[in-house]
């Protein structure tokens, strides 16, 4: 599904910040996106409106039960940290300061919109400080879920040798090499203030 400059230039800067390539970060055997709305809430003065209040508390729990696998969460945006970080700080600024207090299960991040260039230039810490251990966790989620299923594989189908292991660092190349099935496992959730039909999950 194409998607505007706008959202794509998004989607670039939100992949540097986790470190991630495409493939990756649409990797749906890896990463979760979950938006606040799953419809489209039209444009305001200055851009989308908020995700509709009702959206949220309709779904929103009953989706979260089937993700089951979860390592690290990012809550991404003001409507997101609302929502799940209410009792953080009344700022986006406030929040994502505080994100040691929610490490390394938790971690609240600014929207990734160009309109936030000058909250980035006025909040070095960002870059200095929380981006080099976020892309550290996720490196580190990412990499021991996929050494856990070389494990586990090896053994079920036990043709895979010991020095496999340190060659293989995704569970897809995995899978294709050994001609296994993909078993279904989210393992980093994606909080966005992004609307349903603005996100594109690849299936």
């Amino acid at each position: 599904v194409g998607q505007p400059d706008s959202r794509r230039a998004y989607g670039d800067r939100l992949r540097a910040w986790l470190g991630l390539s495409s493939e990756t970060f649409y990797d749906p055997r890896s990463i979760a996106i979950l938006p606040m709305g799953l419809c489209f809430p039209g444009t305001g003065r200055a851009g989308d409106l908020p995700p509709r209040p009702e959206c949220a508390p309709a779904w929103r729990d009953r989706l979260l039960r089937h993700l089951g696998n979860l390592r690290l969460t990012l809550v991404i945006g003001q409507y997101a940290q609302a929502h799940h970080l209410p009792d953080a700080g009344d700022t986006v600024t406030g929040v994502v300061q505080s994100w040691r207090k929610h490490w390394p299960s938790v971690v609240p991040l600014p929207h990734p919109s160009p309109r936030n260039n000058r909250w980035l230039r006025t909040n070095p810490w960002f870059e200095k400080d929380l981006l080099p251990a976020l892309r550290a966790r996720v490196t580190e989620v990412l990499e021991r879920d996929a050494v856990h299923l070389v494990h586990a594989h090896a053994v079920a189908a036990g043709v895979l040798r010991a020095e496999n292991l340190g060659r293989i660092r995704r569970v897809g190349r995995l899978d294709r090499e050994a001609g296994l099935p993909v078993p279904h496992q989210d393992r980093l959730m994606i909080l966005p203030r992004l609307d349903g039909d603005r996100v594109g999950v690849r299936r």
